[in-house]
């Protein structure tokens, strides 16, 4: 088994050559694993595409062996070249365990959410905003900021912890309208909430900072940037109005036609889950706005990504930026960038009862692109999209198992019926629902015509949760259901293979976090690319359990006047 090689990020020069041994690794299992859609994978029997011993020897393994495989975990007795496989791209892949960020950002001091600033955060957002505003905060203090533009503000979570407790003036922008009265009304609550606390403690009423909302589609670096240079302060106002003593006035704003660019205050963009191309915007803003002193972006939503107009010349697509990769004339596709959006952490993360259920949720699923290749073409070659299946067919298994312990009166057959019904058939296969003992165990339990009616309880639940999942699907695509359609006869065919799927899926998944790798290291390059006049690093700020999307770009342009600072 080849060495394993430490890979670096710190120079132009370390990063292109960790990019380019990633492309080297990739490109032989793009037609393999990273092209085909998955749906396809009954249809053009994509498991021939696999080494034939790694499919042997994973469908014989636990589900859970299977969901570690993304995370680099593999088995003493699996092939070497599997193990090879496995270890060789999880150590291409950039750490996202989380940062000691006030390690990486000395000066920085994290501060706890109260109960009324964090109300309406679920716990992942309240974990992403707490670590986000701190790092932000502190990178607008080192380059002396004196606004800080959050781009994709959403609710305005992250700008009210901005402005309310690190007192920074803040612009949130987002396209959707509701979203600012959202915010506004939020940051009127919290206002009075703080004023109300200033009045109970004597202290006097303080100037307090309130984001200023804009609602705005960001779709190029130009309309970004005169986002920044005509809503932000002036340098050269008066310092009440940089502290919002005039927040009275601070309204809803609407996109800026124009104004004075000149002597605008230092400016930070900060961007929390910016989707797609809006995180690429935002970078490439940094550079070309002169108010813009640093950037922090978190980048979300791969697969939205654009990669037109590749080439040497400059070009607007989300991927590649840098200079280095355009003159290769990388292109990944839009099967790389969805299979970018794979966290190791989700697969590792579930038991072994919700991985059997997505694994059979896939089976039904390319089961289902077989009933409409054969009976709807027209519809199939588009590869449609029928929405989110899962919940609809856990409730259905829960009914099924109840009816199913009210039907054997108290017998042990339901127990395995539960367990049965989210089995896919990979369960034929020895170990993959579980222990060989677990296994036994149930098997012993209930007597030989017990054990003939669960399977058959067994089979027909199989069935006709597909049944169900197809006539739910061709009723989102507005089909109509035919007597013609035999969905028997497709889940007859698919199913010899279906446990097939959960072997395939881990092997393709655990190339994600790679060619997420692959993403957030072409934007680093092209940071990088504009030589000592800036610096940029990658942070990972949040816990990849908690928030899979971690990793944060951090880019600051170098002032003479700031280097002490």
């Amino acid at each position: 088994m080849t060495e394993e090689r430490r890979y670096s990020c710190e120079t132009a020069v370390d990063t292109l050559a960790w990019i380019n041994d990633i492309i080297h690794f990739l490109t032989p299992y793009f037609s393999s694993f990273i092209n085909p859609h998955v749906v396809n994978f009954f249809k053009d029997q994509l498991w021939e595409n696999v080494n034939a011993e790694w499919i042997d020897c994973l469908r014989r393994e636990p589900v859970q062996n299977l969901l570690l495989i993304p995370s680099g975990v593999v088995k003493d007795h699996w092939p070497a070249s599997l193990k090879e496989y496995i270890l060789k791209l999880r150590s291409m892949v950039f750490c996202q365990e989380q940062a000691d960020i006030n390690m990486a950002l000395p000066g920085l001091q994290m501060t706890s959410l109260n109960r009324v600033i964090a109300q309406g955060m679920n716990g992942k957002k309240r974990h992403e905003v707490e670590a986000l505003s701190a790092v932000v905060s502190t990178v607008a203090e080192s380059v002396r900021a004196h606004a800080i533009v959050d781009v994709g503000a959403g609710q305005g979570y992250l700008a009210q912890v901005l402005a309310f407790q690190y007192q920074h003036p803040v612009i949130a922008i987002d396209a959707c309208s509701h979203h600012g009265m959202v915010t506004d009304a939020r940051a009127e609550r919290i206002k009075k909430h703080y004023t109300s606390q200033m009045v109970k403690s004597g202290s006097g009423i303080k100037n307090l900072n309130v984001p200023k909302t804009i609602t705005c589609r960001v779709l190029s670096i130009e309309s970004l940037k005169a986002l920044v240079e005509t809503s932000v302060p002036r340098y050269d106002l008066d310092q009440s109005m940089l502290k919002g003593e005039n927040q009275e006035d601070k309204g809803k704003l609407n996109c800026p036609g124009g104004g004075d660019a000149n002597n605008r205050s230092p400016t930070v963009l900060a961007g929390l889950h910016a989707c797609g191309d809006l995180s690429v915007i935002m970078l490439k803003t940094f550079l070309d706005c002169r108010d813009v002193k640093a950037v922090v972006s978190i980048g979300c939503c791969y697969n939205l990504l654009s990669e037109e107009s590749i080439g040497d010349g400059e070009s607007q697509c989300g991927f590649p930026m840098s200079r280095a990769l355009r003159s290769a004339g990388l292109s990944l596709g839009k099967s790389a960038r969805d299979l970018a959006c794979q966290s190791a952490e989700r697969w590792r993360n579930l038991d072994m009862h919700a991985g059997i259920h997505n694994f059979e949720l896939h089976a039904f699923r390319a089961a289902f692109q077989m009933v409409l290749s054969k009976y709807y073409p027209e519809v199939a070659t588009s590869t449609p999209s029928i929405g989110r299946k899962g919940k609809a067919l856990r409730r259905r298994n829960q009914r099924r198992s109840a009816k199913s312990e009210l039907h054997l009166k108290g017998s042990t057959c339901h127990v395995k019926q539960n367990f049965c019904a989210v089995v896919p058939a990979e369960s034929k296969t020895e170990g993959i629902s579980g222990s060989a003992s677990e296994t036994q165990t149930l098997s012993g339990e209930i007597s030989s015509n017990e054990r003939a009616e669960c399977e058959g309880i067994k089979i027909d639940s199989k069935s006709s949760n597909f049944e169900s999942f197809c006539q739910s699907g061709l009723s989102h695509l507005g089909i109509k259901n035919s007597h013609d359609v035999n969905l028997q006869g497709i889940w007859k065919e698919a199913e010899p293979f279906a446990d097939l799927i959960g072997p395939y899926w881990s092997l393709r998944a655990a190339l994600g976090p790679l060619l997420e790798t692959l993403i957030l290291l072409d934007r680093l390059l092209f940071l990088q690319e504009q030589g000592s006049a800036l610096e940029a690093y990658l942070l990972p700020i949040f816990d990849p359990n908690i928030s899979p999307r971690n990793v944060a770009i951090i880019a600051k342009k170098i002032d003479k006047d700031l280097r002490s600072f």
